[in-house]
């Protein structure tokens, strides 16, 4: 989905030949360079690989491309404990650190904490968790509504004992930035979610430096 969230669905990657090796040339869209699964497949046709195809895409990902300096490399997993987390782990070797993300669902925290036992088996720091879907924010009055049951996170972050990096609610701004390609943090509109970003970036960059 990296291509339709950062407007840049007709973009394909480049080849550059770098010290004799011939190198992937990734996107770039508000400063940040891209690469995805998505510049390389039709989005409308389902990609059937299996685990050890999948695995060798995204080593391919990393390694043969010409990134260049970078401030950080974040790499976005899918949910669970699987072949590409442990191929992360594995190719990058001193990973900073895992940033997990939950809703607030008991359904969806029991596998949150199947993936933080996994972070901590194979030694990747886990820098906090991220609660998305925190409640819904009313267009009319700005006020978040919880429409999810609550308190599974916070049993889960105090039973591991990690830090609760920040809550994002859903917001129609949001998800509407997303359809549309546009970066809230472009737009002069004030928004919930971009204090909350601003925040958890910030948290980041604390325990990174």
């Amino acid at each position: 989905s990296m291509p339709k969230m950062f407007g840049v669905e007709d973009a394909r990657p480049s080849g550059v030949n770098k010290d004799g090796r011939q190198l992937i040339e990734p996107i770039e869209k508000y400063g940040v360079k891209l690469l995805s699964i998505g510049f390389f497949v039709n989005p409308d046709t389902a990609t059937l690989w299996r685990g050890g195809m999948a695995t060798s895409a995204l080593k391919q990902l990393i390694a043969d491309a010409d990134w260049g300096d970078l401030d950080y490399l974040i790499v976005d997993l899918p949910p669970g404990t699987g072949d590409e987390q442990l191929t992360i782990a594995q190719s990058i070797g001193d990973v900073d650190g895992a940033i997990i993300v939950s809703t607030p669902q008991d359904v969806a925290v029991l596998d949150v904490r199947k993936s933080i036992e996994f972070s901590k088996l194979i030694n990747v720091p886990i820098l906090g968790l991220v609660e998305n879907m925190s409640g819904f924010v009313c267009p009319c009055c700005n006020e978040t509504v919880q429409i999810f049951n609550t308190g599974a996170v916070e049993k889960a972050i105090a039973d591991f004992k990690i830090e609760l990096l920040d809550k994002i609610p859903m917001e129609p701004k949001l998800a509407n930035a997303g359809d549309t390609g546009k970066s809230l943090f472009f737009e002069t509109e004030e928004s919930i979610v971009k204090d909350k970003f601003r925040n958890i970036v910030k948290r980041i960059i604390e325990k990174t430096t």
